[in-house]
């Protein structure tokens, strides 16, 4: 039996950052010697990719993918240094795999998802994920998923930047028409950002909070309080279609809303077609990117 006990393995982790399973197998390995084991884990690659894990990954991908045979669609977003990895093709392949798995496995978060085997029975997607970031030399990170079973759509913008998932309600054939209806509507989110399905999506609170700031907006224009709430009844409209999707000016005519077009496109299919849910990634929104100095890196390389 190895020599070392659970602070040992609390020390080792806290040196190298590699996961607790690994610092123990090292220390097993090194029966107990810290600094072989310290060795131990740079000689596997874990320690090296422990290091990148501490680099800012705001850059990456957000991929859809939508599996019509199972009735199942996913959307995700793999993170990583810079921009040209996106580009690779064994990363776009791991973002596939994850995806994919996403779907097949059902995880409840990107912790289940790192757990679950891959579908390409390559290992699971935590060892997959380990192996990119020392084959491809950036921190990779899967940031986040969506999983809608049912009717639903996936689609990507700009390579990668923005992507959507869409549910629909429907008892509408999967045809030409419906599959072109629900890509207006992807790129309508895609376009338009809107934050929620219509006004009675929208929370009280939230609706309450708006008029509470559009009234001392109407007030420091000078308005009288009673005219100034009075005002903020038909500036609440306004706010409603800026952010409620079937409230929002439709991309392909402005004078129409949404949701005029999904009733047009109702009486094409001749039934009923209802926005369930859906989802908006941005990559990287939210995420500090990383500020290089490019001069300060040429004279690096330059050196």
């Amino acid at each position: 039996m190895a020599a070392f006990t659970a602070k040992d393995v609390s020390a080792l982790r806290e040196r190298t950052g590699c996961g607790m399973m690994d610092c123990k197998k090292a220390l097993t390995a090194s029966e107990g010697d810290m600094e072989k084991a310290i060795e131990f884990l740079r000689e596997k690659g874990l320690a090296a990719a422990a290091k990148k894990a501490g680099r800012i990954a705001a850059e990456g991908v957000v991929y859809a993918i939508y599996d019509e045979e199972k009735k199942v669609g996913a959307i995700i977003e793999v993170n990583s240094e810079t921009d040209f990895v996106a580009k690779n093709e064994k990363f776009m392949d791991f973002v596939a795999v994850c995806a994919k798995t996403v779907i097949a496995a059902n995880p409840a978060d990107v912790e289940a998802l790192l757990a679950c085997e891959g579908v390409n029975g390559e290992g699971t997607i935590a060892a997959q994920l380990q192996d990119k970031i020392l084959t491809i030399g950036e921190n990779m990170k899967i940031r986040r998923f969506t999983r809608y079973e049912g009717n639903a759509y996936g689609y990507v913008h700009g390579g990668g930047r923005i992507g959507v998932l869409v549910r629909f309600e429907t008892e509408a054939p999967n045809n030409d028409v419906f599959k072109d209806f629900a890509k207006t509507i992807a790129m309508q989110i895609v376009a338009s950002n809107p934050s929620y399905l219509d006004k009675a999506s929208v929370p009280a609170e939230v609706v309450e909070h708006e008029k509470e700031i559009l009234t001392v907006q109407a007030m420091n224009e000078g308005k009288p309080e009673e005219i100034a709430k009075k005002m903020v009844m038909g500036r609440i409209g306004k706010y409603y279609k800026e952010v409620c999707l079937v409230e929002q000016p439709f991309i392909k005519d402005a004078d129409t809303p949404v949701g005029a077009y999904i009733s047009q496109v109702e009486k094409d299919l001749g039934t009923s077609v209802k926005i369930a849910e859906f989802v908006r990634f941005e990559k990287g929104e939210g995420l500090e990117k990383r500020e290089d100095n490019f001069a300060d890196e040429v004279a690096s390389m330059v050196k």
